[in-house]
């Protein structure tokens, strides 16, 4: 149940990754509706009188309101591309920009990690990542899930240089990694569906839910998902979700005690789900991959709204000076939608 112990260098950068989140998918069918307009941030239930996102350092006293009711997120029309090609994924807000991945379905799934600028400007940060998910370390870099080389990867934002992480399980490379989340603590939740498997020589005989701890060995957290795909945190780190499962699939929550994952309970059941967000109000923002949606979940599970896109939708972050912004990536789109809630950095 151990992977290969990583060079000592490897585990001096997962030391040093102490930060932020994101996620992954099948090929989508071409995307062609028009763009939808924006709505006003919706009005929405009180907020709790102790925020669970409140004094954890990422959350501000007061993070808001949640959304409520059918909203419509609107189309960042620089960032429009070849939604019958491949799928944008894995967004992150870090400094005043988006990242996210960009990746086609041609032969070994060949990915770029894309910056969209807050003034419109869609760049390319970083050439052949073969990156899904990226999260943010607070060293700077991103924490990427990356199917090329089946490993997590961190890369630089500053040169480039990429260094790895973690790639073996058993001694065996991993399936495809999708997604993933660090904590605080700097733990590294990530999933490893089989969608991007053929990239790279090798893999795994399930589809799991993984933690690496702090000496860069990878653990099973769950491996009775079938393609587990989106994973996030709760606010005050106690609790991990994941969505998977497919077609009938489930969003699961596992309680999080002295750094170890403890058995799941079903939250939800939902329908392709991909990736994940969560505000500093402890709820969930699950996206549905081609119900082009993304359902906003209440820690209880009660589901609070609904968020609407013009395309398959693969994932979600929270951006913007203040996180109120929830930036959703998906078939040769990214949308935003303001809303009246703070959102969480990882």
């Amino acid at each position: 149940m151990r992977a290969a112990i990583p060079t000592a260098l490897s585990l001096a950068l997962l030391a040093a990754l102490l930060g932020g989140c994101r996620g992954d998918d099948a090929p989508a069918s071409p995307d062609a509706a028009a763009p939808a307009a924006p709505e006003a941030a919706a009005p929405a239930a009180p907020a709790p009188a102790a925020a669970p996102g409140a004094g954890n350092g990422h959350c501000p006293a007061d993070p808001g309101r949640a959304p409520s009711g059918d909203l419509v997120a609107a189309r960042i029309a620089a960032a429009d591309g070849d939604g019958a090609g491949g799928l944008y994924e894995g967004p992150v807000w870090t400094g005043d920009a988006l990242y996210f991945s960009d990746f086609r379905f041609s032969d070994g799934f060949p990915s770029k990690i894309r910056r969209l600028t807050a003034d419109g400007r869609l760049e390319t940060a970083i050439e052949a990542s073969g990156s899904n998910g990226l999260a943010l370390g607070q060293d700077g870099a991103l924490v990427a899930a990356t199917h090329d080389r089946k490993e997590l990867s961190r890369y630089d934002l500053v040169d480039g240089a990429r260094m790895r992480i973690v790639g073996e399980y058993q001694g065996q490379p991993f399936n495809s990694p999708n997604d993933l989340v660090v904590g605080d603590d700097g733990t590294i939740w990530f999933t490893d569906p089989d969608f991007q498997r053929a990239a790279a020589p090798g893999g795994q005989e399930k589809t799991r839910v993984y933690r690496v701890g702090g000496d860069g060995v990878a653990t099973v957290v769950d491996d009775s998902i079938a393609n587990p795909n989106g994973i996030a945190l709760s606010p005050d780190g106690n609790t991990l979700y994941v969505a998977g499962g497919g077609e009938q699939g489930v969003l699961r929550a596992y309680p999080i005690a002295d750094g170890q994952a403890g058995p799941g309970r079903d939250l939800v059941s939902t329908v392709v789900p991909d990736g994940l967000a969560v505000d500093c109000l402890g709820n969930i923002y699950l996206t549905e991959h081609t119900q082009r949606r993304v359902r906003v979940i209440s820690p209880q599970g009660e589901q609070l709204a609904t968020i609407a896109v013009d395309a398959n939708v693969t994932n979600a972050a929270f951006g913007g000076p203040q996180r109120r912004t929830l930036y959703l990536t998906g078939a040769g789109a990214v949308w935003s939608i303001e809303l009246d809630v703070a959102g969480l950095p990882y």
